[in-house]
């Protein structure tokens, strides 16, 4: 059963405390320092209760107009720089959903796959000696990553950004992030498996014996690798997906992941924090295609009815930044102010994990790349 309803913030407030084990306003949108209930017209689902795809369809195509807006915007205020919040998890995030049906701007997810790999063609040479761009692997292993979703076919510059992530911290055994900017650049399990992703997704021939040395880095690497939080879990698991790895030991990563949902359904990026929308999105995003963990399990169901009484009126997610900008604000696009670049994150991976919920179109026109 699903309960629809509206009224002022206390009577809301008041309805959610009956629902959740934690009650708290979901989106509060503060303006002029008045905060305003952002619960209002939004379907809650009872705690419990299995999500319905209507609610699961409504709540992605609210959110994909706004993961274009703020990838376009992003393009346009930052020419020369590709980003991973931006252009990365909605790029993949688009894909997703137009292979379950639902209308994107095709015209705008091919500019920014173009936008993607003609920034990485910039710095074409550098990579064959391995030398990066900002923020090095997890740049280059993201951009691969978006290429990768989008259908992007290898080419020379594909096999230059390989052969960079070859050489780039080979005496490590593993990758990690230039600078620490939690959660999305504070893990080095993220790293890692945005570059192993991308070598092989795009390694060419003559290239395959040195990626299996740093395949097998990366094996010996995982066995003592501390796991601290939520994103740890999330690309450990994911990592472990890449190379294959047996069966029980995935099923141990995803059992790890699982036993750390919260009362109210969702993830939080760390043990004592509360629930977000972006620790829920890649936690049960890594469970099902990672971990095997089906959509209609109580686990990942329990997620969706978070994500779905956490999202804005409007189509967003909000999640507040733990990170201290490194770089000059800009204004992408998307909501929330100083908190935009984890929200727009968050809104990826959120649509992710519903969209994954939604059956695949059978036929879906493959786009032309350039």
């Amino acid at each position: 059963m699903r309960v629809r309803f509206s009224g002022d913030c206390d009577t809301l407030e008041f309805l959610a405390m009956l629902t959740f084990p934690n009650p708290r306003p979901f989106c509060r949108l503060r303006s002029w320092g008045v905060v305003i209930c952002g619960l209002v017209g939004l379907a809650i689902t009872a705690s419990g209760t299995e999500p319905d795809e209507e609610a699961i369809r409504a709540a992605v195509a609210k959110s994909l107009p706004l993961l274009t807006e703020g990838a376009r915007v992003s393009m346009k205020e930052r020419a020369r720089c590709y980003t991973c919040h931006n252009q990365g998890v909605p790029i993949v995030a688009l894909g997703i959903a137009r292979e379950r049906g639902f209308e994107i701007d095709e015209k705008e997810w091919r500019a920014q796959m173009r936008f993607t790999a003609e920034f990485l063609d910039k710095n074409r040479e550098n990579y064959l000696i391995g030398k990066g761009q900002g923020g090095q692997s997890s740049t280059a292993g993201s951009a691969l990553w978006a290429l990768e979703s989008g259908g992007w076919k290898p080419d020379e510059t594909t096999a230059a950004v390989v052969e960079y992530l070859i050489l780039w911290k080979k005496e490590l055994g593993h990758w990690t992030a230039q600078s620490r900017r939690p959660p999305t650049e504070g893990s080095p399990f993220t790293s890692t498996h945005a570059a192993l992703r991308g070598l092989l997704a795009f390694g060419t021939p003559e290239q395959k014996e040195r990626i299996g040395k740093r395949v097998e880095a990366v094996r010996e690497w995982l066995r003592d690798a501390p796991v601290e939080d939520t994103e740890d879990r999330v690309f450990r698991l994911r990592t472990l997906r890449v190379l294959e790895a047996p069966e029980p030991e995935l099923a141990a990563a995803a059992e790890a992941l699982r036993a750390t949902q919260k009362e109210d359904g969702g993830w939080a990026q760390l043990g004592d924090a509360e629930s977000d929308a972006y620790a829920t999105g890649t936690a049960l995003a890594a469970l099902h295609q990672a971990g095997g963990l089906r959509t209609s399990d109580e686990a990942y169901w329990r997620g969706l009815a978070f994500l779905l009484n956490v999202q804005c009126e409007d189509g967003s997610w909000h999640v507040a930044t733990r990170s201290d900008p490194i770089q000059t604000h800009y204004e992408s696009g998307y909501p929330h102010g100083k908190d935009q670049f984890i929200s727009i994150s968050a809104a990826g991976w959120a649509t992710i994990a519903l969209a994954l919920a939604l059956p695949v179109v059978e036929e879906v026109a493959e786009l032309p790349m350039p």
